[in-house]
């Protein structure tokens, strides 16, 4: 089925049956990678949810609260520091931070 020539090897197809064979091998293969890549890009980019507990969730949401509330100190520290003004605040709740 196959020949070499100049040490390249290329199919030699000898009627219109063999190409739609090999047509139809080309595209079960293609299919079957595809599909491969599909899961594997599935896998990586979203995590199983197996056993998703109330005590889980609310974990979760206090993780993503305290990280909130620790971000916005941090850029209410650095606003202070390189562009709020002068350190002497008018307003006293605000001048606790």
């Amino acid at each position: 089925m196959f020949s070499s020539s100049n040490d390249i090897t290329s199919p030699v197809y000898k009627n219109l049956d063999e190409i739609r064979l090999r047509k139809a091998q080309l595209l079960t293969e293609i299919t079957k990678d595809s599909n491969k890549m599909k899961d594997m890009w599935t896998g990586l980019f979203h995590k199983p949810k197996d056993n998703v507990t109330p005590t889980s969730r609310f974990s979760g949401f206090m993780k993503t609260g305290a990280g909130v509330v620790d971000g916005l100190i941090l850029g209410w520290k650095l606003y202070r520091k390189f562009g709020g003004g002068s350190k002497k605040s008018k307003n006293k709740f605000l001048g606790l931070f």
